[in-house]
């Protein structure tokens, strides 16, 4: 699995020019999905992803997670993140878990994170997709099998 985070003041997603996702202050998900995934690996990012402290408390120190500032969630799925750009100039995403697979992994992520949220927006999975953010710091942060223990 491969998330990028950004923390936002707010994001929006549109498909076929309507608006189908907005949040406020919280966390913009992009979500890759890799071949070897499983719900018990999503479990453990969407932990992570909670209780990460990359808001600002009082003193304006990272100190306050999604949770901690009743923030919200916009996942976005994006196999692309998982392109593979090693050889020639065409990127191909072989480690990229199938369509059937991925889709219901990223609808999981999605119910698994609305069950401890309560709030949950998400793009549509295998759509062309606009995506529009405020990103606040930027501050952005990359969960791989290399930044998280599992």
């Amino acid at each position: 699995m491969r998330i990028v985070i950004q923390r936002v003041k707010r994001a929006s997603v549109t498909v076929k020019g309507t608006c189908i996702g907005e949040i406020g202050k919280g966390l913009l998900l992009f979500i890759g999905i890799g071949r070897e995934d499983t719900k018990a690996v999503i479990d453990k990012y969407i932990d992570k992803i909670l209780k990460l402290r990359i808001f600002a408390d009082e003193q304006e120190k990272t100190n306050l997670s999604l949770m901690d500032i009743q923030g919200e969630i916009l996942a976005i799925s994006q196999f692309t993140l998982y392109a593979d750009c090693k050889k020639g100039n065409r990127p191909n995403f072989l480690q990229a878990a199938e369509p059937v697979k991925a889709r219901e992994l990223y609808l999981y992520f999605l119910e698994a994170c609305k069950l401890k949220l309560g709030k949950m927006e998400a793009g549509e999975f295998g759509e062309d997709m606009q995506v529009e953010l405020i990103n606040d710091g930027p501050f952005t942060v990359i969960l791989d099998d290399n930044t998280l223990e599992l």
